[in-house]
């Protein structure tokens, strides 16, 4: 893979740094973000397929990018497919910081030292090139606004920028909330992002144990049922069943 192109989780954390503070807004849940990031990526570069919810990898051949060729490998390890949430849920948080890193590296981003408080110190991060963070998101406004299919880069971005929360970052206030609803319709115009994204949301709100049946195929040992056909229910064990009994 050439560095004449962009990665997605550059084009991400790059649309959450604040030029004005040189921090990143919703740092909490952009981690999450960059590795299903990393997913799309790699899925665009023929190196992972979906499986389901499931992510397999198809091409271990390394990409030339060392940060995805180091998530490749981890996913490669793993010998079978894994659940897109468990990937991006899993130990693998500080991706921002690496991202940081790496974009100061390659001269997108340069680190400003400062102090919290004059006692603290901090690092802020500066765009070095203003017009590659116009370019991104003239690109997500363009296809807010036209409603005209965005090319499947754009609508995976669109669709993480969605699931981490940077539409009130984007798109502030009442007279955003056009344009945040927009951007989360636009998860429908590429699979892959919209199957990463839904799991990010999901690792988000606490509920990544269950196959999303509504978007994804499931399984088919998530599609279990009893003979009557209602869909199996958690088994209860110890004092839970204890109750259930009387």
């Amino acid at each position: 893979m050439g560095k004449s192109r962009r990665t997605i989780p550059e084009e991400l954390l790059l649309l959450a740094l604040d030029p004005a503070t040189g921090t990143t807004a919703q740092p909490q849940s952009l981690d999450l973000g960059l590795a299903g990031a990393q997913l799309v990526e790699l899925a665009l570069a023929g190196r992972i397929a979906p499986d389901g919810d499931r992510i397999a990898v198809v091409m271990p051949r390394p990409t030339g990018d060392p940060t995805l060729d180091s998530a490749l490998e981890l996913l490669r390890r793993r010998g079978s497919p894994v659940r897109a949430v468990h990937w991006i849920g899993g130990p693998r948080l500080g991706l921002r910081q690496i991202y940081l890193a790496h974009l100061e590296r390659c001269g997108m981003v340069h680190a400003v030292a400062g102090q919290m408080c004059g006692v603290l110190p901090t690092t802020r991060y500066q765009a070095t090139d203003t017009a590659i963070s116009r370019e991104i998101r003239a690109r997500l406004d363009s296809a807010i606004r036209t409603g005209v299919p965005p090319d499947p880069r754009t609508a995976a971005l669109a669709a993480l920028a969605h699931a981490v929360g940077l539409g009130k970052h984007l798109y502030p206030g009442n007279e955003g909330r056009s344009s945040r609803s927009r951007l989360r319709d636009l998860i429908r115009h590429d699979p892959m992002g919209g199957l990463v994204a839904h799991a990010v949301m999901d690792v988000q709100n606490g509920v990544a144990a269950q196959p999303r049946r509504d978007r994804v195929p499931a399984q088919p040992a998530a599609r279990a049922t009893a003979s009557s056909g209602v869909p199996l229910q958690p088994r209860r064990t110890g004092a839970m069943a204890r109750a259930a009994a009387h």
